[in-house]
Protein backbone atom coordinates (compact mmCIF):
# COMPACT_ATOMS: atom_id res chain seq x y z
CA UNK A 1 0.00 0.00 0.00
CA UNK A 2 1.25 3.47 -0.86
CA UNK A 3 1.67 5.95 1.94
CA UNK A 4 -1.14 8.42 2.56
CA UNK A 5 0.32 11.88 2.05
CA UNK A 6 -0.65 14.42 4.71
CA UNK A 7 -0.57 18.16 5.31
CA UNK A 8 -0.96 19.92 8.65
CA UNK A 9 -2.49 23.41 8.75
CA UNK A 10 -2.27 25.10 12.16
CA UNK A 11 -0.92 28.46 13.28
CA UNK A 12 0.19 27.08 16.67
CA UNK A 13 3.72 25.56 16.61
CA UNK A 14 3.02 23.24 19.55
CA UNK A 15 -0.14 21.92 17.91
CA UNK A 16 1.80 21.21 14.70
CA UNK A 17 4.51 19.42 16.65
CA UNK A 18 1.96 17.18 18.40
CA UNK A 19 0.30 16.19 15.14
CA UNK A 20 3.69 15.62 13.51
CA UNK A 21 4.64 13.24 16.34
CA UNK A 22 1.33 11.38 15.96
CA UNK A 23 1.86 11.00 12.20
CA UNK A 24 5.28 9.47 12.87
CA UNK A 25 3.65 6.84 15.08
CA UNK A 26 1.25 5.57 12.41
CA UNK A 27 2.49 3.43 9.51
CA UNK A 28 1.59 4.51 5.96
CA UNK A 29 1.23 8.18 6.87
CA UNK A 30 3.70 10.52 5.17
CA UNK A 31 3.91 14.19 6.18
CA UNK A 32 4.35 16.41 3.12
CA UNK A 33 4.16 19.83 4.77
CA UNK A 34 3.36 21.54 8.06
CA UNK A 35 1.69 24.86 7.28
CA UNK A 36 1.14 27.94 9.45
CA UNK A 37 -1.86 29.28 7.49
CA UNK A 38 -4.43 28.44 4.84
CA UNK A 39 -2.55 30.20 2.03
CA UNK A 40 0.42 27.84 2.39
CA UNK A 41 -2.02 24.94 2.05
CA UNK A 42 -3.58 26.45 -1.08
CA UNK A 43 -0.16 26.86 -2.66
CA UNK A 44 0.70 23.20 -2.06
CA UNK A 45 -2.66 21.94 -3.33
CA UNK A 46 -2.16 23.86 -6.57
CA UNK A 47 1.01 21.86 -7.19
CA UNK A 48 0.04 18.39 -6.00
CA UNK A 49 -2.79 16.29 -4.61
CA UNK A 50 -2.74 14.99 -1.05
CA UNK A 51 -4.74 12.37 0.84
CA UNK A 52 -5.31 13.91 4.29
CA UNK A 53 -5.46 17.51 5.50
CA UNK A 54 -5.29 18.02 9.27
CA UNK A 55 -6.96 21.42 9.47
CA UNK A 56 -7.22 23.93 12.31
CA UNK A 57 -10.24 26.28 12.28
CA UNK A 58 -8.99 29.45 13.95
CA UNK A 59 -6.13 30.64 11.74
CA UNK A 60 -5.13 34.19 10.78
CA UNK A 61 -6.33 35.85 7.56
CA UNK A 62 -8.32 32.83 6.33
CA UNK A 63 -10.03 30.37 8.66
CA UNK A 64 -10.11 26.63 8.15
CA UNK A 65 -13.83 26.73 7.37
CA UNK A 66 -13.28 29.46 4.77
CA UNK A 67 -10.50 27.39 3.22
CA UNK A 68 -12.81 24.38 2.98
CA UNK A 69 -15.44 26.47 1.19
CA UNK A 70 -12.93 27.56 -1.46
CA UNK A 71 -11.68 24.03 -2.22
CA UNK A 72 -13.25 22.44 -5.30
CA UNK A 73 -11.55 19.08 -4.84
CA UNK A 74 -11.17 18.26 -1.18
CA UNK A 75 -8.82 15.66 0.25
CA UNK A 76 -9.92 13.76 3.33
CA UNK A 77 -10.17 16.58 5.91
CA UNK A 78 -9.74 15.97 9.64
CA UNK A 79 -10.46 19.13 11.60
CA UNK A 80 -8.26 19.76 14.65
CA UNK A 81 -9.57 22.60 16.80
CA UNK A 82 -10.24 23.83 20.32
CA UNK A 83 -13.71 25.06 19.33
CA UNK A 84 -16.84 22.90 19.40
CA UNK A 85 -19.16 25.40 17.70
CA UNK A 86 -17.91 24.64 14.19
CA UNK A 87 -18.64 20.91 14.34
CA UNK A 88 -21.96 21.02 12.50
CA UNK A 89 -20.66 23.31 9.77
CA UNK A 90 -17.60 21.11 9.41
CA UNK A 91 -19.62 17.96 8.85
CA UNK A 92 -21.91 19.81 6.44
CA UNK A 93 -18.72 20.37 4.44
CA UNK A 94 -18.13 16.59 4.47
CA UNK A 95 -15.12 16.44 6.76
CA UNK A 96 -13.91 12.97 7.74
CA UNK A 97 -13.69 13.69 11.47
CA UNK A 98 -13.63 16.52 14.02
CA UNK A 99 -10.93 16.34 16.70
CA UNK A 100 -11.29 18.57 19.72
CA UNK A 101 -7.99 19.76 21.22
CA UNK A 102 -6.31 18.40 23.22
CA UNK A 103 -6.76 14.95 21.65
CA UNK A 104 -4.85 11.74 22.30
CA UNK A 105 -2.93 9.53 19.87
CA UNK A 106 -5.74 7.00 20.26
CA UNK A 107 -8.38 9.52 19.15
CA UNK A 108 -6.12 10.68 16.32
CA UNK A 109 -5.74 7.10 15.11
CA UNK A 110 -9.50 6.62 15.24
CA UNK A 111 -9.90 9.57 12.87
CA UNK A 112 -7.23 8.29 10.49
CA UNK A 113 -8.93 4.89 10.33
CA UNK A 114 -12.01 6.62 8.91
CA UNK A 115 -10.08 7.92 5.93
CA UNK A 116 -11.07 6.43 2.59
CA UNK A 117 -8.32 5.40 0.21
CA UNK A 118 -8.39 7.70 -2.84
CA UNK A 119 -9.42 6.14 -6.13
CA UNK A 120 -5.96 6.67 -7.60
CA UNK A 121 -4.47 4.34 -5.00
CA UNK A 122 -7.08 1.69 -5.72
CA UNK A 123 -6.55 1.79 -9.46
CA UNK A 124 -2.92 0.81 -9.91
CA UNK A 125 -4.25 -1.88 -12.25
CA UNK A 126 -7.46 -1.89 -14.25
CA UNK A 127 -9.46 -4.96 -13.20
CA UNK A 128 -12.66 -5.95 -14.97
CA UNK A 129 -14.44 -5.80 -11.63
CA UNK A 130 -13.62 -4.89 -8.03
CA UNK A 131 -10.25 -6.44 -7.23
CA UNK A 132 -9.46 -7.82 -3.80
CA UNK A 133 -5.93 -6.74 -3.00
CA UNK A 134 -5.93 -7.62 0.67
CA UNK A 135 -7.23 -10.51 2.75
CA UNK A 136 -7.70 -8.70 6.05
CA UNK A 137 -8.54 -5.40 7.69
CA UNK A 138 -7.56 -3.64 10.91
CA UNK A 139 -10.28 -2.15 13.13
CA UNK A 140 -10.25 -0.28 16.41
CA UNK A 141 -12.14 -1.92 19.27
CA UNK A 142 -11.97 -1.33 23.03
CA UNK A 143 -8.68 0.65 22.88
CA UNK A 144 -7.07 -2.05 20.71
CA UNK A 145 -6.38 -2.42 16.99
CA UNK A 146 -7.53 -5.83 15.83
CA UNK A 147 -6.71 -7.64 12.59
CA UNK A 148 -9.68 -9.46 11.05
CA UNK A 149 -9.40 -11.82 8.09
CA UNK A 150 -12.20 -11.20 5.60
CA UNK A 151 -12.99 -14.90 5.30
CA UNK A 152 -13.71 -15.04 9.04
CA UNK A 153 -16.46 -12.42 8.85
CA UNK A 154 -19.97 -13.86 8.75
CA UNK A 155 -21.92 -10.61 8.70
CA UNK A 156 -21.81 -7.01 9.88
CA UNK A 157 -24.61 -5.15 11.65
CA UNK A 158 -25.14 -1.40 11.94
CA UNK A 159 -25.29 -0.15 15.53
CA UNK A 160 -25.73 3.63 15.56
CA UNK A 161 -22.33 5.22 14.94
CA UNK A 162 -20.76 1.79 15.44
CA UNK A 163 -20.87 -1.54 13.67
CA UNK A 164 -20.85 -5.08 15.03
CA UNK A 165 -18.58 -7.44 13.12
CA UNK A 166 -19.52 -11.08 13.65
CA UNK A 167 -16.78 -13.68 13.30
CA UNK A 168 -16.59 -16.46 15.87
CA UNK A 169 -17.04 -13.57 18.28
CA UNK A 170 -18.55 -10.10 18.02
CA UNK A 171 -16.29 -7.07 17.56
CA UNK A 172 -17.67 -3.56 18.10
CA UNK A 173 -15.90 -0.76 16.22
CA UNK A 174 -16.70 2.98 15.76
CA UNK A 175 -17.62 3.54 12.11
CA UNK A 176 -20.68 3.43 9.89
CA UNK A 177 -21.81 0.43 7.88
CA UNK A 178 -21.62 2.39 4.63
CA UNK A 179 -18.02 3.47 5.24
CA UNK A 180 -16.97 -0.03 6.27
CA UNK A 181 -18.58 -1.65 3.22
CA UNK A 182 -16.37 0.47 0.95
CA UNK A 183 -13.33 -1.20 2.51
CA UNK A 184 -14.58 -4.74 1.94
CA UNK A 185 -13.88 -7.01 -1.05
CA UNK A 186 -16.43 -8.12 -3.62
CA UNK A 187 -17.79 -11.12 -1.72
CA UNK A 188 -19.55 -8.83 0.75
CA UNK A 189 -23.08 -7.70 -0.06
CA UNK A 190 -25.49 -5.32 1.62
CA UNK A 191 -28.84 -7.07 2.12
CA UNK A 192 -30.55 -4.54 4.40
CA UNK A 193 -29.95 -1.01 5.66
CA UNK A 194 -28.61 -2.63 8.84
CA UNK A 195 -26.81 -5.72 7.50
CA UNK A 196 -23.95 -6.72 5.22
CA UNK A 197 -23.15 -10.40 4.71
CA UNK A 198 -20.17 -12.40 3.53
CA UNK A 199 -21.81 -13.98 0.47
CA UNK A 200 -19.60 -17.05 0.84
CA UNK A 201 -21.41 -17.71 4.14
CA UNK A 202 -24.86 -17.84 2.54
CA UNK A 203 -26.75 -21.12 3.07
CA UNK A 204 -30.23 -20.45 1.68
CA UNK A 205 -32.86 -17.79 1.00
CA UNK A 206 -36.43 -18.29 2.19
CA UNK A 207 -38.66 -15.48 0.99
CA UNK A 208 -37.38 -12.30 2.65
CA UNK A 209 -35.16 -14.17 5.10
CA UNK A 210 -31.59 -15.19 4.53
CA UNK A 211 -29.91 -18.06 6.40
CA UNK A 212 -26.15 -18.15 6.92
CA UNK A 213 -24.06 -21.29 7.40
CA UNK A 214 -23.99 -20.72 11.15
CA UNK A 215 -27.84 -20.72 11.07
CA UNK A 216 -28.10 -16.98 11.70
CA UNK A 217 -31.29 -15.61 10.11
CA UNK A 218 -31.23 -12.09 8.67
CA UNK A 219 -33.92 -10.04 6.89
CA UNK A 220 -33.55 -8.95 3.28
CA UNK A 221 -34.59 -5.33 2.82
CA UNK A 222 -37.10 -4.68 0.05
CA UNK A 223 -34.81 -2.26 -1.77
CA UNK A 224 -31.88 -4.72 -1.56
CA UNK A 225 -33.61 -7.92 -2.71
CA UNK A 226 -32.86 -7.38 -6.40
CA UNK A 227 -29.13 -7.03 -5.61
CA UNK A 228 -29.24 -10.29 -3.65
CA UNK A 229 -31.03 -12.17 -6.44
CA UNK A 230 -28.75 -10.68 -9.10
CA UNK A 231 -25.72 -11.92 -7.18
CA UNK A 232 -27.14 -15.45 -7.16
Amino acid sequence: MKNLQCIIADDEPIARQIIESYIQEIPNLELIASCKNAFEVMEILQERSIDILFLDINMPKLSGISLLKTMQRKPNVIITTAYTEYALEGFELAVTDYLLKPFSLERFLQAVLKVKQPAVLKAETVPTEKEDVTTSIFVKSDKKIIKINFEEIQYIEAYGNYIKIFTEKMILTPQTLTDFLEKLPNEFLRIHKSYVINFNRLKLIDGNLLLLQNDTKLPIGKSFKKDVLDRI
